[in-house]
Parts: structure tokens; C-alpha cells; sequence
């Protein structure tokens, strides 16, 4: 509280020392972001030199190379009051069974991963950091989902599928029949609906007041997404509950990382949100994949960290440029009038 209280006024007092013309200008700008971009034992995160510019931008609504007050107040309320204080979410995807011991055991995939390595680093963030909200999701399957291998003869297939009904296998990739056409990775039945398979794992604490998202239902169609199905027909109540919250910034983790967990991320960041990806509470089916997933979050302005770095963040003290940059891209066709 003490250095996010040091932030605010050395910021105003940057302002009020630089602005008696009351015009901010790049330079002045400048510093400002460097007392902004900060970690926890005072170390600067730089931004790039363009990075920076376009920042700038967004709020230089007039273009006339300065930050009038009304410009100024824009940016400060939306902006740097959320890069300080976050309003955070953390979204546990998918700690099933069926994914740690179960018929989908991820240990058993390419990357030999061992799903219970989550389980710890989960639960000491759940002991330590106070989040604004938590969020379990439930892979929640009815026992005629398409996904599952065993169901492949209840749906045609298009004739364009590269791999028959008859000689699939489990992690093929088929085409069923639209429309419109649509593609689906084959994979063991998994975490069918009140089940064991399909409960949190016995080791992952569930606090009080958390709120469980269920994902899959429609037998359709898969889910990997926590926010909506793979067709983007149905949303989950995901969406709703995060506006509700006021949520600023998701940290997402879980199982599997290249899968749900990856799909969950890259969707949070489309849609908006300051996106973190915690690496070591997540763990996933192919290395290949895992590092696609890493460099798709990375590319959308997303940040990938470990469990012992979000204290920090979640409490406005580790101040990461790369999400400052995120909002202030949302921000950019937002009116100061709203």
C-alpha cells in the first residue's frame, strides 16, 4: 500500500512540476513511465521507444503532441489508476481428474507432463494472494459429446475428412459433416458430467465464495475456451461474471497448458483483458504446442510469469509494461466522454 501510495504522488507531482503550461509532452510523458513500469525492489521495465509513442497517442486525443488536463484525467483514470491497481482474477482451468489419474492422464501424452504439479503453486496463491475473484472451470461433458472416440459413429463425417470413422484413433483430427463442415480432435470420454473423472482434484483447494464455470455441455460441439465453445455459438457465464467483478487483469493456469488452458488465455486477451499466463501451475499435452501457446500469448500482449511473481502484481507493486501497453490498445478508440 505504502509504494502504490509513492507511485500516485510521485506521478502528481511529476504532473504538477511539468504541467504549469498544463500541457504534458513525450518527455515529460517519459518519466512518467518509468516511475510507473516498476517492479517490487524498484527496478524499471522499459518500454520500446515506439511502444511508448503509440501509448502516448492513445491519449493525445486532439494530436497536438501534448496531454492537455482533460486528456491528462483521461489517461489517469483509466489508465494509470488500473496499471496500479488491478482488479484481479484468478482462473483455474480443468484440475480434473480424468486430466491427472483418469482416462485422459496427461502424463500418458507426448509431453509426459504430470498434471499433479499444479496442484501446490495453485494452492499456495489461494493461501497467500488476495484475488478479487477466483474461478474453477469444469470440463462437463454429456456422454454423447463429440469429442469423445468412442462416439464417432453416431455423426456423419464430411467426405473431406483426412482420417475415416473406421481406422481413427484417439488424437486423430476428423471432419464431421456440417453445416458447416467442422474439424475435431479425437480424445478419450473424459470428465462426463457427475462422474469422478470429472471432479476437482481431492488436493486442489476450493475456497469459499470461489465461483465453478462449466464448460463443454453441449455434445455438439467441444470447448476448449472457458469462455465459449469452439464454434464461438454459446458463451459460458464466464463472461458475464468477469463484468460483474469490474475485472481488470486474469491470471489463467491449469491443465492442459497447450489445450484449454492456451485457448482460455488467447480468448481473454481477445476480448480484452490484461492476460497472465503462470507457467509453472500449468502443464500440458505437447512441448511443440506448449511453446506455440507461450509465443501466441506473448504476440497478443500477454505475459507469461511463475506463481512467486503475482503477489506483487496482483497488489499493484510489479508493474509490467506489457500490460500497461494492452490497455492503453483498448483504450484507443474509447471516448474521454464515456
Amino acid at each position: 500500500m505504502l509504494k502504490i501510495t509513492f507511485i500516485y504522488c510521485f506521478i502528481f507531482l511529476c504532473v504538477e512540476m511539468n504541467t504549469r503550461d498544463e500541457m504534458l509532452d513525450i518527455d515529460e510523458f517519459r518519466c512518467i513511465c518509468r516511475a510507473l513500469f516498476r517492479n517490487d525492489k524498484g527496478k524499471i521495465y522499459s518500454l520500446s521507444e515506439m511502444q511508448l509513442r503509440e501509448i502516448f497517442e492513445v491519449f493525445d486525443k486532439n494530436e497536438d503532441g501534448y496531454l492537455d488536463k482533460e486528456e491528462f484525467a483521461f489517461c489517469w483514470n483509466n489508465w494509470i489508476k488500473i496499471v496500479v491497481r488491478p482488479i484481479s482474477v484468478f482462473l483455474i482451468v480443468d484440475v480434473q481428474n480424468d486430466f491427472i489419474s483418469g482416462s485422459l492422464n496427461i502424463s500418458h501424452c507426448s509431453a509426459q507432463q504430470d498434471g499433479t504439479e499444479v496442484i501446490e503453486p495453485i494452492n499456495r496463491l489461494l493461501d497467500t494472494v488476495q484475488f478479487d475473484a477466483v474461478f474453477y472451470s469444469l470440463d462437463w461433458h454429456p456422454s454423447d459429446h463429440i469429442s469423445f472416440i468412442d462416439n464417432i459413429g453416431q455423426r456423419e463425417l464430411d467426405p473431406s475428412s483426412p482420417v475415416t470413422a473406421e481406422n481413427a484413433k484417439v488424437y486423430d483430427t476428423v471432419i464431421f459433416k456440417g453445416p458447416p463442415p467442422m474439424k475435431q480432435k479425437l480424445w478419450p470420454r473424459h470428465c462426463v458430467q457427475d462422474t469422478w473423472g470429472s471432479e476437482l482434484h481431492k488436493d486442489l483447494k476450493v475456497i469459499d465464495n470461489s465461483i465453478k464455470v462449466y464448460k463443454g455441455t453441449n455434445p455438439e460441439v467441444d470447448s476448449y475456451s472457458v469462455f465459449w465453445d469452439n464454434r464461438k455459438l454459446t458463451d459460458t457465464t464466464l463472461c458475464a461474471q468477469l463484468r460483474m467483478k469490474n475485472a481488470t487483469d486474469i491470471y489463467v493456469c491449469g491443465l492442459a497448458y497447450d489445450v484449454c488452458v492456451g485457448a482460455t488465455a488467447i480468448d481473454a486477451l481477445s476480448i480484452g483483458y490484461r492476460t497472465i499466463l503462470l507457467d509453472d501451475c500449468s502443464r500440458g499435452v505437447d512441448l511443440v504446442d506448449i511453446e506455440k501457446t507461450k509465443n501466441s500469448v506473448i504476440d497478443n500482449n500477454g505475459v507469461i510469469v511463475n506463481s512467486s511473481d503475482v503477489k506483487a502484481m496482483v497488489e499493484g507493486r510489479d508493474r509490467r509494461p506489457e500490460l500497461g501497453y494492452k490497455l492503453a490498445m483498448e483504450l484507443k478508440n474509447y471516448s474521454m466522454d464515456n
